[in-house]
């Protein structure tokens, strides 16, 4: 998914984050704020994903 549309849909896309991995923060959905780069380092501190399976994941959402 393209960084510009996950950004212009954040609300709705950190709601779904949220939901699916419940250990990311307000804190830290405010920080990705939409950023795919930002979002991997937050995956790989939290749930020890490589950059690759964060990617895919993001790229997964149903959106």
């Amino acid at each position: 998914m393209n960084n510009d549309i996950v950004k212009g849909k954040w609300k709705q896309v950190s709601g779904t984050l949220k939901e699916k991995w419940g250990k990311l923060t307000d804190d830290d959905l405010q920080e990705i704020n939409g950023d795919l780069e930002v979002f991997q380092g937050k995956m790989q501190e939290k749930y020890g994903m490589g950059k690759e399976e964060a990617k895919k994941e993001f790229e997964q959402l149903d959106l």
